[in-house]
């Protein structure tokens, strides 16, 4: 059996690389390393993936959260409202602007803000709302654009882990995450489900106002050539990352299956161990498993995971620090009472390998060895 690895970035490569080679191959030969054709047909398959009406490509899933929210228009002080259980980035950028992030608990099953933890956050100052569809699974986001629209806020989805997966709405219809939001906003950094090989991100939105706003703002706040409108920022995806992109997106559905069976063999093996709560399969999302993360109810998870370590098999934590204790938000987080899912969560999860290379043999490893260390 090869080495376990917490992502598999080179098998994956190996399967494709004659399409992934000869796309690249086609940019250099081009020289139209920016804004080239490669970036035009990534847009334009991103668009009809997503059935999104305008697709905006960057240069980092960060970039994009930023611009988003520039588009906007929103002034110093304004609150927006943020799960204090995912990555910093989600709040990081809201801070640079000089907005306030305002934390929230989460729930203890699907690991997502709901409707009725954002509600009570909610102030005359509050301007929006950034649900993270975390681990790969959906927000559910229909009682949080009601509540949106309820109060005039906008919602930015950060679909950074969750490219892929389907809300199904109550009508019984299916929409991708990234498109319920007024802006969506996800990654494309090399271990996520579509992931390029250095940075990237992209921004959807079905409103043409905020389309072009947004066009400019990635674009130094200008829509034609030395004239500025906005103060804006330079994030582009250059043309070698689109065309990896464009051949990894035909892949995509494929990718999230083999997470699903991957997962699927998790929950079959720990489905008898009382001392692990397994992921939340919602009805309203399908689960595209960026990650497969346990939360280990008895036991020690820091022994768990220096036991796998030991064993030649890697693990991570995702997130061992609220958002609202990091050192950065402190101040900004002043009178924020103690968030107990949050905390709890932080202490208690630990993600395993998830990938689209994980073969029986290392599944069956795996489980074996986290079944042992509770025995």
């Amino acid at each position: 059996m090869q080495n376990i690895q917490m992502v598999d970035l080179k098998t994956q490569y190996l399967r494709f690389q004659k399409e992934i080679d000869a796309a690249v191959l086609e940019v250099l030969g081009s020289t139209a390393y920016i804004n080239g054709p490669a970036v035009k047909a990534f847009q334009a398959s991103m668009e009809s993936y997503l059935d999104a009406k305008h697709v905006i490509p960057c240069a980092n899933g960060t970039d994009a959260l930023q611009i988003a929210l520039m588009a906007l228009g929103l002034q110093p002080g304004d609150e927006v409202i943020v799960p204090a259980f995912t990555y910093v980035a989600t709040a990081e950028v809201i801070a640079l602007l000089q907005l306030k992030p305002v934390m929230v608990d989460v729930d203890p099953k699907s690991f997502n803000v709901t409707s009725e933890l954002i509600e009570p956050a909610i102030t005359s100052k509050t301007k929006a709302i950034v649900p993270v569809h975390l681990f790969g699974q959906s927000c559910d986001m229909e009682p949080i654009m009601s509540l949106a629209r309820k109060h005039n806020l906008f919602v930015v989805e950060d679909n950074a882990q969750a490219i892929g997966a389907d809300y199904k709405t109550s009508e019984g219809t299916n929409q991708k995450t990234g498109t319920i939001g007024h802006i969506g906003c996800t990654s494309f950094y090399p271990s996520k489900n579509l992931g390029a090989y250095g940075d990237a991100g992209a921004i959807s939105t079905n409103d043409d106002e905020l389309a072009n706003m947004i066009r400019m703002v990635a674009n130094h706040g200008q829509n034609k050539r030395y004239y500025h409108k906005y103060v804006g920022v330079n994030s582009r995806l250059d043309s070698i990352q689109a065309a990896i992109l464009n051949i990894k997106l035909k892949h995509l559905d494929e990718f999230a299956a083999a997470r699903r069976k991957a997962a699927d063999f998790y929950d079959q093996a720990f489905a008898e161990t009382p001392q692990l709560q397994t992921p939340l399969r919602s009805g309203f999302s399908s689960h595209v498993f960026h990650q497969y993360t346990l939360v280990v109810k008895e036991g020690d998870r820091d022994a768990l995971q220096a036991y796998l370590k030991e064993n030649g098999i890697p693990s991570m934590i995702y997130y061992p620090v609220p958002l609202y204790e990091q050192e950065a938000y402190k101040e900004s987080s002043k009178g924020i009472e103690k968030l107990p899912v949050t905390d709890y969560l932080c202490k208690t999860v630990i993600s395993l390998p998830m990938h689209t290379e994980l073969t029986d043999e290392m599944l069956n490893y795996i489980t074996d060895t986290v079944k042992g260390f509770f025995k």
